[in-house]
């Protein structure tokens, strides 16, 4: 009886990481014969051919091959294959591993596999596997593209056709499982030297009639080890265009695949040979001009008919490579600006195009800038996107000023309407002014609540500190990619790359720390300090709080309720759960309701006309300083908004007001069960809403709790904190 599943491994060079690796391809209820492991020792130099050995001695399922001369990883994997005789074949990597439990759950999805066709049904082509990145320093990071593996319509079996944003995920070939009969029907070969395995992966997912996703770490890819390919200069690199023609010819072979498919298989070819080229110590300098040669020809050879260019600056890279314009392609690449005459042969292209080429000058401005010394009492400071002077960071410029008078500091803001709207005398620069680029490229000090600009490039003995804008109950950063939903348009390589600049990130609370060092994986320190913002909360006196209801226009006397809720990524815009005229209705004459949208809608509440006998209803979204609002209200009413966390510091009722908890929960992802741990009562439908805020203070044990956890550190000193531990203080 054939096994059902074959293990191919081949072997070179990898004593260190093999007896792990065979450690792995286990299974504690494996059914006898249903696994067998074709081991090829291709030729290797170290001693892995007698750990093999040794191994096959004690296991029967395996076998060895011992190659007489080298083949190179994908000839070792087309040897292995040749004797394999499992219904499905699986190619794993000896320097990587297989996480417990893994080979058990794989042979569990492949007997309903193979129930499936002996029932009538279709068996999978090719089963894909969730992976983890195992870094040198034993650090971990799971798949990057799982957002577009898991769920429909992957997790039922699908084409390519039905699911093409697979062909942007990893194209690597040790977490498929390829069932062996389909496989070798594809008259397709693994291809010699460097990339040799998407010369199988391309056309095995392309041809495929039903692909399954299993959800479940099964591999676990060493990545950075010596060696490795991503790490080492070679002329091989260039055998990736082989591997692209084999690809090409496929389709040639294959016309019924449509043109949609090649198109995005041609704009993934590219896109990964303008890396290799475009990647620091790879392609060998003697053999740059040649390499970017071959990227051309691969652009005149398989472009599909009818091929527009991508828009802005990836789809100018890609016009100069298609015109073989190597010298202007990298007159871009080291200044953002093209040679003359280039510019004037994209007069006619897309507006997207036009606009990368004017840009360009900004950052040619920016580069001569950046040649000046750097002002070491310089600070920038940004929050929110350049909406304003606001939160973390205003409250850190105010104390700098007083502990670090020398630091000149300067607020950057997207236009002229929001300088209008700063502080008297708070200097500031506009974005993309040459002010502007002259105080990004001379700064010592960054001071930000969300990032700076990816291309404003970190100057050595530069500081940047990031100040977040808020306690986390829903999942951020990195942890991000088990959620589809809330992750649509991340980049969370573009996200690594910033958390690489940060050399502070301030953190509000013990939990905090814990998972933004998770979620936000970097060389920083973090601040255990609490968020500076609070301090005012936490110093404020009845007094200041009077004077800023008087402000807000709140009559003496009324109770004011503020109403936030937070973004939903699933929702788009701004639309309120609560009815906010019933609402207001059922409060009456004496409260005043205030009402705040995120940050992230614009256009404020709507219509929010009441009655005489009504609550007044005030739209305070446009308020530039939301501790404003929560020294002005008396309770707050939010979601799942970080807002709750703050306005905790005040010890005044919280209502959470979450009918949608499920879904938001589902789609977002919690670090805690807020219904289990919630600041004050909970309400999940309108008329619960409305009782918890006429009760008053119905669960301050609840608070008290909350504030026990999440505000350990507002003792009005956290300002200080971080000027002291961040700028050079002049003491006395």
């Amino acid at each position: 009886m054939s096994p059902l599943l074959s293990i191919v491994l081949p072997v070179h060079g990898v004593e260190r990481y093999l007896p792990h690796c065979l450690d792995s391809l286990t299974a504690e209820h494996a059914r006898p014969g249903e696994v067998e492991v074709i081991a090829v020792d291709d030729l290797s130099p170290d001693g892995c051919g007698g750990i093999l050995d040794a191994h096959a001695a004690r296991d029967e399922r395996f076998q060895v091959l011992h190659l007489a001369e080298n083949q190179g990883l994908g000839g070792a994997r087309a040897a292995g294959l040749a004797e394999a005789s499992g219904r499905y074949v699986w190619f794993v990597d000896s320097d990587d591993w297989l996480p417990p439990g893994t080979l058990d759950a794989v042979l569990t999805e492949l007997r309903r596999e193979q129930e499936t066709e002996q029932a009538g049904g279709r068996p999978v082509d090719v089963l894909l596997t969730d992976f983890t990145h195992v870094y040198q320093d034993g650090s971990t990071e799971p798949n990057p593209w799982r957002h577009l593996l898991s769920g429909p319509p992957l997790a039922d079996g699908c084409t390519l056709a039905e699911h093409p944003a697979l062909l942007t995920a990893v194209m690597a070939v040790w977490n498929k499982v390829f069932r062996r009969a389909y496989l070798l029907g594809l008259d397709v070969a693994f291809g010699r030297g460097y990339y040799e395995d998407i010369s199988v992966t391309y056309p095995a997912l392309l041809a495929a009639e039903r692909l399954r996703y299993l959800d479940r770490s099964c591999y676990a890819y060493r990545r950075g080890r010596p060696g490795a390919i991503t790490n080492t200069a070679s002329p091989k690199h260039a055998d990736a265009f082989a591997q692209y023609d084999a690809i090409f010819a496929f389709l040639d072979r294959h016309p019924g695949i449509g043109a949609p498919l090649r198109t995005l298989v041609f704009e993934r070819t590219v896109k990964q040979a303008v890396t290799v080229y475009d990647t620091p110590g790879l392609v060998p300098t003697d053999l740059r001009a040649e390499f970017f040669g071959r990227i051309t020809d691969h652009f005149e050879r398989h472009r599909p008919a009818g091929y527009r260019f991508p828009g802005g600056v990836r789809g100018l890279q890609y016009r100069l490579v298609a015109r073989g314009a190597r010298r202007s392609y990298a007159e871009l690449r080291r200044t953002g600006q093209l040679p003359r005459t280039v510019k004037r042969s994209t007069r006619a292209v897309a507006p997207a195009v036009r606009k990368a080429v004017r840009g360009s000058a900004r950052f040619t401005a920016y580069n001569a800038f950046r040649r000046l010394p750097l002002d070491r009492n310089l600070a920038v400071y940004a929050a929110y996107w350049h909406r304003g002077y606001a939160c973390n960071p205003a409250a850190i410029y105010e104390k700098a000023k007083e502990l670090a008078p020398q630091i000149r500091g300067v607020w950057v803001v997207e236009d002229r309407a929001r300088a209008a709207a700063l502080p008297p005398g708070v200097p500031y620069v506009i974005v993309n002014t040459p002010a502007y680029l002259r105080a990004m490229a001379t700064a010592t000090y960054f001071v930000n609540n969300v990032n700076f600009p990816h291309t404003m490039a970190k100057r050595s003995g530069t500081v940047h500190l990031q100040t977040q804008h808020g306690t986390p109950l829903k999942t951020m950063g990195m942890d991000l990619k088990n959620f589809p939903v809330a992750a649509d348009g991340m980049d969370f390589e573009r996200l690594r790359e910033a958390v690489a600049r940060w050399d502070y990130l301030v953190s509000s609370n013990p939990h905090t720390s814990e998972h933004f060092a998770r979620a936000f994986p970097g060389r920083y320190e973090m601040l255990d300090t609490g968020y500076p913002r609070n301090d005012r909360l936490a110093l404020a006196t009845p007094e200041e709080c009077a004077a800023v209801r008087t402000r807000l226009g709140i009559a003496p006397g009324s109770t004011a309720v503020l109403y936030a809720p937070t973004h939903r990524e699933a929702q788009g815009g701004y639309v309120p759960l609560a009815d906010l005229q019933e609402l207001a209705h059922r409060l009456g004459p004496s409260y005043t309701l205030l009402v705040r949208t995120h940050y992230f809608h614009d256009g404020g509440a709507g219509d929010l006309t009441a009655g005489p006998q009504d609550a007044r209803v005030l739209d305070v979204s446009d308020h530039p300083v939301v501790e404003d609002l929560f020294l002005a209200s008396d309770a707050l009413v939010t979601d799942y908004s970080s807002m709750m966390f703050d306005y905790a510091v005040l010890d005044r009722p919280i209502v959470i007001f979450a009918p949608d908890w499920a879904e938001y929960r589902r789609d977002r992802g919690v670090y805690f069960d807020l219904m289990a741990e919630p600041p004050g009562a909970i309400a999940g439908d309108q008329d619960r809403l409305a009782e918890a805020l006429l009760a008053g203070d119905p669960e301050p044990a609840a608070r008290a709790a909350f504030r026990k956890r999440f505000c350990p550190w507002d003792d009005g000193g956290a300002a200080e904190r971080v000027v002291r531990r961040v700028f050079p203080v002049q003491e006395g």
